[in-house]
């Protein structure tokens, strides 16, 4: 089974101390774009959050954010008391000094000045520190279950446009022995017109039977039926570790039935059929444009 590089997660842990909350969604890229959004708490902790989760997601477009809550009391910081009235005690100096007026609202002056607050915790503990990635860890776990969801709409999609093909495959072939005869009869139209110029018979033929050699789509027809098969084999190869490159290879893939059916339009010669190729042709960009989202 397949999967999507688009999805979502999320994951919360809550206790009496504080809450922390994780999301995580995915868009389509080619390689993988991780960008996290942690809170300075957890800042030290970035390495270790960005290592794990690009080894479970090797690729897409990532954004994961981070942000914790503490219960009230759980103050991370106090204020400075004896560095305020120091900052308090020197503006008054300064006030009478350069006869200055002093502040009119000394809360916002003085809550301004550096180092006013002092953290009770330079950061957190390893307890914290296990509870934020085993947070992280569901929330990238439910990502996989979501991509895991898209995957499976994308897989009866593909499904459907592989039959499509396959049916427009059969179609040629009620075209296909009628248009011999036809392209043989327009040519030897278009030389009896020609009364005044003498040809030898026996070789016209031989060029006629190379001529309508060289239109044969047999091969054609044979290899873009293989591919189809290899398309759908590959879609239903396991895939637990949801690692990447299946969607590289499903795009290799459509590339050679996109080379077939674009032969089989070149050899054609016949108005129906290139009727057939052209739906062909709208069938796999509608599969190549999915492609792109499988992981």
């Amino acid at each position: 089974m397949i999967a999507s590089m688009t999805g979502y997660g999320k994951s919360a842990y809550t206790s009496d101390k504080k809450n922390i909350k994780v999301e995580i969604k995915s868009i389509n890229s080619k390689q993988l774009d991780l960008s996290l959004r942690v809170p300075s708490y957890f800042r030290d902790q970035e390495n270790i959050l960005r290592s794990t989760v690009s080894d479970l997601l090797e690729r897409g477009k990532i954004e994961l954010s981070v942000s914790i809550e503490h219960a009230p009391g759980e103050n991370l910081s106090n204020i400075n008391r004896e560095l305020l009235k120091a900052y308090k005690e020197q503006i008054m100096a300064i006030s009478r000094e350069l006869d200055i007026p002093v502040p009119n609202d000394w809360y916002q002056t003085l809550f301004r000045m550096p180092d006013v607050f002092k953290a009770e915790s330079t950061g957190p503990d390893e307890s914290e520190v296990s509870d934020l990635l085993d947070t992280c860890l569901e929330a990238v776990n439910d990502l996989r279950g979501s991509r895991l969801n898209e995957g499976k709409k994308l897989y009866d999609f593909f499904f459907q446009k592989l039959e499509r093909i396959r049916g427009l495959l059969k179609e040629i072939v009620k075209f296909e022995e009628r248009r011999i005869p036809k392209i043989r009869e327009r040519l030897e139209e278009n030389l009896a017109k020609l009364q005044s110029i003498e040809y030898d018979k026996g070789r016209l033929e031989q060029e006629l039977i190379f001529y309508i050699e060289k239109l044969d789509v047999t091969e054609e027809k044979v290899r873009l039926e293989s591919h189809l098969d290899y398309f759908e084999e590959t879609l239903g190869l396991p895939d637990e570790n949801q690692c990447a490159g299946k969607g590289k290879k499903l795009g290799f893939i459509a590339q050679e039935m996109g080379r077939e059916i674009n032969t089989l339009g070149s050899k054609a010669n016949d108005a129906d059929m290139q009727k057939i190729v052209v739906m062909m042709k709208d069938e796999l960009e509608q599969i190549k444009e999915q492609v792109l989202n499988v992981l």
